[in-house]
């Protein structure tokens, strides 16, 4: 479905799965929808293509991500698909349209912050007798938008199509998808096919991977999935070293969980000469955009990842989680986290033993590192 090792394109209609098209050509671009599926289903690649094609139809469309980095993902396909696509995050997009609306900024329960506070928002839309034309919007990662967002849209007449899977919620403001579904009254279509990784990895992802029905796993083959124990932080450095120099033309998603650990390891690459990119959320400059189309590390938190995808993904700090094995936001991460990598994962971890979490793993469904 992509060509694993040259930078992002959009794909074109033909390049699409069959299934993909029958989504496409089967959605009305009246009412609002719902287009659900599991994790390398082409989400993001439908949402790219459903927008291009109700902008042809001369209704102002955008598509809009929870995050900025997922933006940069998806955005350039989307303009290229349609150039008169606006490509907004949610926030961003929100909050000009609550000032169009009200004259006024977005209410938050933190000055400047990203923490709406819904009800005073309905408050001020409610008293005012018209309200902007949202257009039409379709939103990727659907499931991580809280349900006042949709509620609005419902009340604003806006002409909607979501693409989510509640399988991949890691955020607090979350919605189910039959919270969406309710919201909006949307009509759903199902998605089953895995398009990004390898058959071993989908297979790792299904061991923590809440809900039914269980999704097709793909037939591509590639590598078991390795554990790996770093004994000295030296270790992981060297690791990302080698492979990049062994695959100097894949991207690396490396993947982390605090800020703090992200600038540790940026020092050290930088200074190893390997060719990295970091992305800090709320920086700017070098560490707010990445360059998707250059090879080499991209270093990234975990709280930035959903809907990216690497050729490699190496997550080194796995002993930083301590829920315990059945908890459902840290099952949650993991099938994000394992099902960003197209061809090669690498889970790692500090200490003598594997956290519980990994320990309970089947052990046909990886390899100790060597």
């Amino acid at each position: 479905m992509t060509d694993p090792h040259h930078a992002p394109r959009a794909l074109r209609y033909l390049d699409l799965s069959p299934e993909q098209q029958h989504v496409l050509d089967e959605l009305p671009f009246e009412g609002n929808h719902l287009v659900c599926g599991p994790a390398g289903s082409g989400k993001s690649v439908l949402a790219a293509h459903r927008a291009a094609m109700v902008a042809l139809t001369g209704t102002p469309t955008t598509l809009i991500s929870r995050s900025n980095l997922l933006r940069q993902h998806v955005g350039p396909a989307a303009v290229e698909l349609g150039p008169e696509v606006a490509v907004r995050t949610f926030h961003s997009w929100l909050g000009s349209w609550y000032l169009g609306a009200t004259g006024t900024q977005l209410p938050t329960f933190t000055p400047g912050g990203f923490d709406v506070d819904w009800a005073a928002l309905f408050s001020q839309v409610m008293e005012k007798a018209d309200l902007p034309d949202p257009g039409a919007l379709v939103v990727d990662e659907g499931q991580d938008l809280p349900v006042g967002f949709y509620r609005l849209c419902r009340l604003t007449n806006a002409q909607v199509t979501v693409l989510a899977d509640e399988y991949q919620t890691i955020t607090e403001s979350r919605s189910t998808t039959d919270e969406i579904r309710t919201a909006l009254a949307a009509q759903e279509v199902q998605l089953s096919g895995n398009h990004r990784t390898t058959r071993p990895i989908a297979a790792l992802a299904e061991h923590f991977r809440l809900g039914d029905p269980k999704p097709r796993l793909p037939e591509r083959p590639g590598a078991l999935p390795v554990l790996s124990r770093y004994r000295r932080f030296a270790e992981l450095t060297t690791e990302i070293r080698d492979h990049v120099r062994k695959h100097p033309e894949r991207s690396v998603g490396v993947v982390v969980r605090s800020r703090e650990f992200q600038m540790q390891l940026l020092e050290a690459l930088e200074r190893a000469r390997v060719p990295v990119q970091a992305y800090t959320g709320n920086g700017w400059g070098r560490y707010r955009n990445i360059d998707a189309s250059r090879p080499g590390v991209r270093l990234v938190t975990r709280a930035s990842v959903k809907g990216l995808e690497f050729d490699t993904v190496i997550v080194p700090d796995c002993h930083r989680d301590t829920a315990d094995s059945g908890d459902p936001d840290q099952q949650m991460m993991y099938y994000v986290l394992v099902t960003r990598a197209r061809h090669e994962l690498r889970l790692g971890f500090g200490g003598d033993h594997p956290p519980p979490h990994l320990e309970g793993v089947p052990r046909h469904l990886f390899q100790p590192r060597p």
